[in-house]
């Protein structure tokens, strides 16, 4: 149920065709829509039932895998409970039959950045290592080629987490790269949010260690919940047992065992959140058996991940930045802060339940325009307006289209500037997902 576009779906029906069974797909999107994910399943034996659900499907079927963008209440899901129709996901399945030691990342902000510094990192050392789940590649097809002394890094969301916790399963090292609001559209409360990525270190053993980030206020208080060892990271305290910065080093104190990373100066990924985001993978790999060497190499060479505060080029001396990526108002605010040149911030989107109060205030302070887009203009136009007061800067424009968008950015961009794409917003009400999103902003920077 939701074949989707992002590989979770293609990846489970692959491994259920490749073990013998009868395979339905059904998705409320069309054929062309899911033109991409078809594509990969060309050739096999399986029945399609696009564009809407039938509740035959559900009632029928011996097992229904949901893909993690479906609502739990969905009256379809309902059938199949009400029939006694076995429920189960994607990455249910990979935890339940993977032989190899998870690494499992997740976080409001920068999971799929820190699961990409970890793979290559891990990658480094004798450990073959794979690298898969939220990020947008399904392991479950590998499930054959992987062996126990492997290592498996895998981003997971609230969504796949939710559904993790029902058979109880954590994974050996769970990193929390930070807690705020996000996807209120779908958990009912903060409270249910929180709980979903909780479930990441509630099942861990003594022997299992759980990564969290000191400097956020929410995670510190999940430290007489974690039954395994902690080890914490902090870009702003000396901690006695973790990982911080010291002068211009990464300071790795684990278990007793002290390393010194230097250099971090050299790092190419702009802004404070992307050093947390080191920290952890850091932290993450150290503990997977990567030594300093290893850890340095990646750091001061990863230039970041496409969609993710990504440098697309310069004309007439101004910058253009993709992050796309960035659909909650905390990730925008990072990407705002991380640059010392006037900013030219291109938002707005489909309305998840966020709260934009404090990203208001960040653009009344830190921008020189907002042009605004889709769903959430008008309110994030309010409220920018109440947090300038009256002072001239930001100008604040509202367009139809994402090319007005662009092109009113232009009109204020001067040599030196930055226009940053980072929407604060998820991206459903004008694109398919973020990655397109991201793709035409980049199409229209490289037709300039």
């Amino acid at each position: 149920m939701g074949l989707g576009l992002f590989g979770g779906g293609v990846g489970v029906t692959k491994f259920l065709v490749r073990h013998g069974a009868c395979v339905t797909l059904t998705d409320l999107r069309n054929a062309s829509e899911l033109a991409p994910s078809i594509k990969q399943l060309e050739g096999l034996p399986v029945s399609y039932k696009l564009g809407g659900h039938y509740e035959e499907d559900f009632v029928n079927a011996d097992m229904i895998i949901v893909n993690p963008a479906v609502s739990k209440d969905s009256k379809f899901l309902q059938i199949a409970r009400n029939n006694n129709v076995s429920l189960n996901t994607e990455m249910n399945i990979f935890f339940k039959l993977c032989p190899a030691q998870i690494i499992g990342i997740t976080g409001s902000n920068g999971k799929s950045t820190t699961t990409t510094i970890i793979g290559q990192i891990i990658q480094q050392t004798q450990r073959k290592t794979w690298t898969g789940g939220n990020i947008g590649k399904s392991l479950l097809i590998h499930l054959k080629e992987i062996k126990p002394s492997d290592i498996v890094v895998l981003e997971l969301s609230s969504f796949q987490l939710e559904e993790l916790n029902n058979i109880k399963k954590s994974p050996h090292i769970s990193v929390l790269t930070n807690i705020s609001p996000n996807h209120l559209d779908r958990h009912p409360t903060m409270d249910d949010y929180i709980k979903a990525k909780k479930s990441i270190i509630l099942h861990q053993g003594f022997e299992d260690y759980a990564i969290l980030n000191y400097d956020d206020h929410e995670l510190r208080r999940w430290e007489r919940e974690c039954k395994g060892n902690i080890c914490w990271y902090s870009t702003k305290h000396a901690l006695n047992n973790g990982v911080f910065i010291k002068d211009d080093n990464i300071v790795l104190l684990i278990n007793g065992n002290k390393a010194l990373i230097p250099n971090i100066s050299r790092i190419k990924i702009p802004g404070d959140h992307n050093l947390q985001n080191i920290l952890a993978a850091s932290c993450a790999s150290y503990l997977a058996g990567a030594n300093k060497s290893h850890i340095k190499n990646i750091i001061t060479n990863f230039t970041g991940l496409e969609h993710r505060l990504e440098f697309v080029s310069e004309v007439n001396g101004v910058k253009y930045y993709n992050d796309s990526k960035a659909t909650t108002p905390e990730s925008t605010i990072a990407a705002i802060k991380a640059f010392n040149a006037p900013v030219i911030l291109i938002a707005g989107g489909y309305d998840k339940g966020s709260c934009f109060e404090e990203f208001a205030e960040t653009c009344a302070k830190y921008t020189k325009a907002v042009v605004l887009i889709g769903k959430t203009a008008e309110k994030i136009r309010g409220l920018i307006l109440t947090k300038k007061g009256v002072q001239k800067a930001p100008s604040i424009i509202k367009s139809n289209t994402f090319k007005e968008a662009f092109e009113q950015a232009n009109t204020y961009a001067e040599k030196g500037d930055v226009v940053l794409l980072s929407p604060a917003c998820a991206s459903y009400d004008m694109f398919i997902n973020y990655e397109e999103r991201g793709r035409q902003f980049k199409e229209m920077v490289n037709a300039l």
